[in-house]
């Protein structure tokens, strides 16, 4: 099979391949309870997903020194890993999708704003760190998303070109910033609601990989001859 050169598939992290959102939400309730805030899973959408923690903590701690916003974040992210490490799933239909590319020759790398050390965990917890090229950290670049500088670095991993790849977001945060870089980008309405994903830019909404619309997108996108499941 003969793939559009540069073809390759970036994928977010949380919400996106594993079911995590649950998790940031109760840690975040636990973490910034002492600070007054409470987040339900609208406000949790809205202010908080996809967000890089120097910004929550610069819009939610902005009584505290950076220094001191930037301990309270990595104690949310300590309560996250305790909370993760009970349990995880990968979104639903992930790992037929991975065993596709895989087999077609079409490599993905993670893309994600969430500490190193939160999305090893989550990757290994899955099963799946060894299916992805490379792994991108935004806190680890000068700019992390909504900017797109990490799909930007994502595609220079896969010496990919953003016009024959397939990205996958959860966010309004994270649609931005890989729409910024071009990429057509599928929305994964896990917490977002399609209607939300669509506005905020992405190309298609699914709730999961089984999603035939999207599967027949993404096989045209990199030039696949068959969809999985076709």
């Amino acid at each position: 099979m003969t793939l559009k050169p540069g073809a390759g598939l970036l994928f977010d992290i949380d919400g996106t391949l594993v079911e995590s959102d649950p998790l940031h939400l109760e840690a975040f309730n636990r973490a910034f309870a002492p600070y007054g805030h409470h987040f339900d899973r609208e406000r949790f959408g809205r202010e908080l997903q996809g967000l890089a923690n120097e910004a929550i903590g610069a819009q939610f701690l902005p009584h505290e020194t950076p220094e001191r916003q930037w301990e309270i974040m990595m104690e949310k992210e300590a309560l996250f890993r305790s909370l993760a490490a009970e349990g995880v799933e990968p979104v639903h239909g992930l790992f037929a999708l991975l065993d596709w590319a895989d087999a077609i020759g079409l490599p993905a790398v993670a893309v994600t704003n969430a500490p190193r050390d939160n999305a090893e965990q989550l990757l290994n917890s899955i099963g799946a760190r060894h299916r992805f090229k490379g792994l991108v950290i935004g806190d680890e670049l000068e700019f992390g998303k909504p900017h797109p500088l990490p799909y930007l670095e994502g595609l220079r991993i896969l010496g990919a070109d953003a016009q024959n790849c397939v990205a996958f977001e959860d966010s309004r945060t994270g649609l931005k910033s890989a729409t910024s870089a071009g990429i057509a980008t599928i929305g994964m309405a896990t917490g977002l609601e399609p209607a939300q994903l669509l506005e905020a830019g992405a190309t298609l909404a699914a709730r999961d990989y089984t999603d035939r619309q999207m599967l027949r997108f993404i096989a045209e996108r990199v030039g696949a001859s068959e969809a999985l499941g076709a």
